[in-house]
């Protein structure tokens, strides 16, 4: 790979981090056992389908992690780093296989459902060690929500990135 390339994919990943922190910190509802809803997810899954497997790890883990410390959830931010970058590598590989059967939209819905099933088992583990299996178990509902509202979100926002590439030739 040429350098050029190399330096544009560190740029789109240092963006989409900006990005993900951003939209982790924008909007903040607590929930019940000292974390919070965002939508930064959806910034999560574009890191996946738009980056490299690598990139989109980094780009999405280090985007929420720094949403979490920046936010006082200190504690959160290494399972976050963990959980979110795991999010964005699913959602990379899910696409890539479906995409291969499926039409663009399915594979982001499918590959996107998936990553979301890992966010909510991936904060019920953590939480679970932390807290108690039983009193995690309340987290589910709020984090399925915040995993609804960042799939919709980021298949409305690929889809019009998408569009906008066909019509600028970017």
């Amino acid at each position: 790979m040429n350098e050029k390339n190399n330096t544009g994919k560190l740029v789109m990943a240092s963006m989409l981090a900006a990005l993900t922190c951003v939209a982790t910190m924008i909007i903040k509802i607590p929930s019940p056992l000292k974390g919070y809803l965002n939508l930064g997810d959806c910034v999560v899954l574009l890191s996946g389908w738009m980056l490299t497997p690598g990139y989109g790890f980094l780009a999405a883990g280090f985007g929420s992690a720094l949403a979490d410390i920046f936010s006082g959830y200190v504690m959160y931010a290494p399972a976050t780093f963990v959980i979110k970058g795991l999010m964005a590598l699913i959602a990379y590989y899910g696409y890539q296989m479906l995409h291969k059967k499926f039409s663009t939209s399915v594979s982001n819905i499918v590959s996107g459902i998936l990553a979301e099933i890992l966010m909510v088992l991936g904060y019920f583990v953590f939480e679970g060690f932390l807290y108690g299996f039983g009193p995690s178990v309340v987290n589910i509902p709020a984090n399925a929500v915040q995993g609804v509202a960042g799939l919709i979100l980021g298949c409305l926002l690929i889809k019009m990135l998408r569009g906008w590439n066909t019509k600028h030739g970017a």
